[in-house]
């Protein structure tokens, strides 16, 4: 057969077998998701069809091109079989990737559906991301190490530096001390359910609500949307609150500076009959008291309960604006108030006789 016209043949024979593979694994797993509605597994793999394509295009090419005569192909065919040998070590640690992560996240939806503790999804979904970065940072790894071995010249150069390999390893371990850190960090981050994704924290002097989590960094979104990236050894070397630990449920207080004439009975009605109106008060518990006094006014603190911090956030607010106009309204004299009246006339005379005093005394 001529040579010209065995490259598209080859070239065409491998597409169409390409595409009848992908489109033959597409049924079966469309009906093994039809039969099987209860896993998302078949469903998620579909999305692996392309890498498939490619490792099985670049299989059949990488086999058949020296079969082929042409002249232009075969004078490149070390040039031509190393590109295939490449497009087939990238495209399959891509459907490496694919699969795991498929398999994972049908894992980790099967446990999330039928797990009713939220602590206990946020865990496994923080470790579930990791893990993925994790064999996503191996196979590519990997792969790179596969393709650079493709080459004569790095092959040999990596044989001598096989030998110095102890040296290398240990200046790059010191060099990269804080990098190391990080990532040990971040796997007892996953694995000691310290803080997860999803959880409320205060770091910083900032609160906000832990959005994603990395082998070498950790990133918190603040209640007016900012995002802090912190590196992960933060959490493992100093102190943070997690409002998430041990419950949502919270407790919060609400301070007022008032006079001293408040009537304080009636304002602990008020704040009660608030509560009841309010939605994200979840019935726990609250309370109004008199926590301190000062020459001119004393401290009242309302007690309040939520089911989570961005609720107790809510009450708060609620308790104090309401509580506030209420106060202005029918009892304005129960707000601080600046007292300022004329001077005693005896009191300034009796000051004059001190200043004339001491300026003698001075004079003398």
């Amino acid at each position: 057969m001529n040579s010209a016209l065995l490259l598209p043949i080859v070239l065409g024979g491998s597409i169409l077998a390409t595409v009848v593979a992908g489109w033959a694994a597409d049924l079966l797993l469309r009906r093994a998701d039809v039969r099987h509605p209860e896993t998302p597994l078949w469903h998620l793999l579909r999305r692996c069809r392309r890498a498939l394509q490619i490792v099985l295009l670049a299989a059949l090419l990488r086999g058949a091109h020296r079969q082929i005569a042409w002249p232009p192909l075969r004078d490149n065919a070390a040039t031509v079989g190393r590109i295939l040998t490449l497009a087939l070590i990238g495209a399959g640690a891509w459907l490496i990737v694919a699969v795991a992560s498929a398999v994972v996240e049908s894992g980790y939806a099967r446990y999330a559906t039928g797990t009713r503790d939220p602590a206990r999804v946020r865990r496994v979904r923080t470790q579930v991301t990791l893990i993925m970065r994790v064999v996503t940072v191996v196979v590519t790894v990997v792969a790179a190490a596969a393709m650079l071995l493709t080459f004569p010249g790095f092959r040999a150069l990596g044989t001598s530096l096989l030998a110095s390999a102890g040296i290398i390893g240990i200046v790059a371990g010191v060099a990269a001390q804080s990098t190391l850190g990080n990532l040990f960090a971040g796997f007892q981050i996953a694995f000691g359910d310290m803080v997860r994704i999803g959880d409320t924290v205060v770091v910083a002097g900032e609160w906000g609500v832990v959005e994603d989590i990395t082998l070498t960094f950790l990133a918190v979104r603040t209640w007016d949307e900012r995002r802090l990236t912190m590196p992960v050894s933060y959490f493992t070397t100093r102190p943070f609150e997690n409002w998430s630990r041990g419950g949502v449920q919270m407790t919060g207080t609400v301070f007022l500076h008032c006079d001293h004439s408040a009537p304080v009975d009636l304002m602990r009605e008020k704040v009660h009959e608030i509560l009841n109106h309010c939605r994200e008060w979840d019935g726990r518990g609250w309370d109004l008291a008199v926590t301190e006094t000062t020459p001119s006014t004393m401290v009242v603190r309302a007690i309040v309960t939520a089911k989570d911090a961005d609720d107790l956030w809510t009450v708060r607010c609620a308790v104090r604006e309401q509580l506030i106009a209420w106060l202005a309204e029918k009892h304005p004299d129960a707000l601080p108030r600046v007292l300022v009246g004329p001077a005693d006339p005896r009191s300034a005379e009796a000051a004059a006789r001190v200043r004339a005093t001491t300026q003698g005394t001075w004079d003398t």
